[in-house]
C-alpha cells in the first residue's frame, strides 16, 4: 500500500472544458515528481483518477460534478444481443498484445482516426509527440492490443493499463472504414474478457458525462459501476 497522505496534489488554473461547451474546468493531479508507480495508480483509480501520459489526474471542478468515473465489473457483465452480434461479426480478427512503444503503423492509424472522428477535440491536429505524450508512460504497465484482419491489415489498437484492481481502457483508435464491425465496441468487449482471463475484477472506462453524446456508449455496458459521493455504486 502507498501512503497517499505523503503524495502532494496540485490543481490546474481554470481552463476550457473539453467535454461541455461554455464550461470551465479544473484538474487535480498527483505530483509528477513523486514516485508514481503501478501501486499508486491502482489505489488512485479507486478514487476516480485516470492516467494521461505520465500524469495521474481527476476532474476537480468547484461547481460541477458532471464527470463520473465508471467501470464494468467483469464477472457480472451481461452482454446484450447487439454486443453478441458484434462479437460474432469480428470473430475473424486476430488480437495480439505488443509492447507499449511508438510504431509508425500505429501512429498512422491514430492520425487517421483523430482527423476523421475528433477534428473538434484537444488531440487535433495529431502529431507523433502528442501521441507519445498522451498514450505512453515511463512507469505504467501499459500494453497495446492490436486487432488485425486475417490478411494482416491493422484495424484497431486498444491502449490498456494493467492495474492490481483491473484494466484501464486508456484509449482505442481504429479504422473508420470498417463501420459495420463496430470496432470501438469490439475493443471494450475484448478487454472485459481479458480482465476475466487475467483474474482482474473490472474494466475502468474513464469518465461518463450525461450531457456529452460521445460518452453515451459507456452506459450500454451493464451492470455499470459509478463512483458517486466517494463510493462505487452499481447501475443495473
Amino acid at each position: 500500500m502507498t501512503d497517499l497522505a505523503a503524495i502532494k496534489f496540485f490543481v490546474t488554473p481554470l481552463h476550457q472544458c473539453s467535454y461541455l461547451p461554455r464550461k470551465d474546468a479544473i484538474t487535480l493531479f498527483a505530483d509528477p515528481k513523486a514516485n508514481l508507480n503501478h501501486n499508486l495508480y491502482s489505489e488512485l483509480s479507486e478514487l476516480g483518477f485516470r492516467r494521461s501520459g505520465n500524469y495521474l489526474y481527476r476532474p476537480h471542478c468547484r461547481q460541477c460534478c458532471a464527470c463520473i468515473p465508471v467501470r464494468i465489473p467483469a464477472d457480472r457483465f451481461q452482454m446484450s444481443r447487439r454486443q453478441k452480434r458484434i462479437l460474432q461479426r469480428n470473430d475473424d480478427l486476430q488480437v495480439t498484445r505488443v509492447p507499449a512503444e511508438y510504431r509508425e503503423e500505429h501512429y498512422n492509424l491514430y492520425s487517421r482516426y483523430i482527423e476523421k472522428k475528433h477534428r473538434d477535440g484537444d488531440m487535433f491536429p495529431p502529431t507523433p509527440e502528442q501521441y507519445e505524450s498522451f498514450l505512453l508512460s515511463d512507469w505504467g504497465k501499459t500494453h497495446f492490443y492490436e486487432f488485425r484482419q486475417p490478411d494482416g491489415e491493422l484495424l484497431a489498437v486498444a491502449v490498456c493499463d494493467q492495474m492490481e484492481n483491473g484494466l484501464s481502457a486508456v484509449y482505442t483508435f481504429y479504422s473508420t472504414e470498417h463501420a459495420r464491425r463496430s470496432l470501438g465496441v469490439m475493443a471494450v468487449l475484448w478487454q472485459i474478457e481479458e480482465c476475466k482471463r487475467l483474474g482482474l475484477p473490472a474494466l475502468y472506462l474513464g469518465y461518463w458525462i450525461k450531457e456529452c453524446q460521445k460518452m453515451k456508449y459507456k452506459t450500454e455496458y451493464r451492470p455499470l459501476e459509478m463512483y458517486v459521493n466517494n463510493h462505487w455504486v452499481t447501475v443495473s
